[in-house]
């Protein structure tokens, strides 16, 4: 997998700069810029910026092979605090989720 094109298909996707991806990402311009005119592969903790930045994982932005889900901050925030709940609450919680459709 090209990692650089990859990024490029992304900001692509979301019609983004390189400032944008900066300022999303939390990562300077200067690391953005060297990323497109140095053709440097990022680091992982850079390309876990990038990937939070779109709101994927690192194994959705390697997976060629599926569609992937975006989350807003909103389903993020949601996400990770389904996680943190045990058994019981996921139920009570999809439970009620299942009463507003």
């Amino acid at each position: 997998m090209d990692i650089i094109k990859k990024i490029d298909q992304l900001m692509e996707e979301h019609n983004w700069t390189d400032y944008k991806l900066s300022v999303e990402s939390g990562l300077s311009s200067s690391t953005i810029a060297n990323i497109h005119r140095r053709n440097t592969v990022p680091s992982i903790p850079t390309l876990e910026a990038i990937c939070s930045a779109f709101g994927i994982t690192l194994s959705q932005f390697f997976d060629e092979g599926t569609v992937t889900v975006q989350l807003n901050k909103e389903q993020q925030d949601l996400f990770n605090s389904w996680v943190s709940l045990i058994d019981h609450q996921k139920h009570l919680v999809y439970e009620l989720i299942k009463e507003f459709k």
